[in-house]
């Protein structure tokens, strides 16, 4: 069951920082959680190591019969050894968990952003498009306005009376 080196083999199982980003992708998502199972499986596998292979350490240290006490110290020393091996696949892991948490969240945050500036440029030229052709309503309403105001007949009696009042308030003065 316990090989030498089984866990050193499992220890160099590559987790790359950027498989394991987690998006607004449904795809991402899927494989984030994918990549947190294998860590999870590993990290049991790991721990399941250790604990055999110290069991055994223990259960080879209470021999005391002279005869087999060779035998038993190369076995400790063996089961030493892949608790050893055990106990560094789990500090990788924890190594690579961390540095994929800080790679993930900037990778993640720095996506969030690209696709906030994406949406807020879209959402800028839609402004832009909506301010001219507002403009342009605007421009054709004043000039229809203006077409009525100067073809109506309340703007000769209002110009009349505005000439009238210029002329009071010029010549009492």
């Amino acid at each position: 069951m316990n090989k030498p080196g089984s866990a050193g083999a499992q220890g160099g199982v590559s987790v790359s920082g950027a498989g394991g980003v987690v998006g607004p992708t449904a795809a991402a998502s899927a494989q984030a959680a994918q990549r947190q199972r294998s860590l999870l499986q590993r990290a049991d596998s790991d721990i399941g190591i250790l604990l055999d292979n110290f069991s055994h350490l223990l259960k080879a240290a209470r021999i005391n019969d002279p005869v087999r006490n060779a035998q038993e110290a190369f076995q400790m020393e063996v089961h030493a050894s892949r608790v050893v091996q055990a106990a560094d696949s789990l500090l990788q892991l924890v190594s690579e968990l961390k540095q994929s948490a800080v790679f993930s969240d900037f990778l993640s945050l720095n996506r969030s952003i690209n696709q906030q500036i994406i949406k807020f440029g879209e959402q800028s030229q839609e402004t832009d498009r909506l301010l001219v052709s507002v403009g342009e309503i605007v421009a054709t309403s004043l000039q229809e306005l203006e077409s009525h105001y100067y073809a109506s007949p309340h703007r000769t009696s209002r110009i009349g009376s505005q000439i009238f009042l210029n002329s009071t308030i010029g010549d009492g003065a």
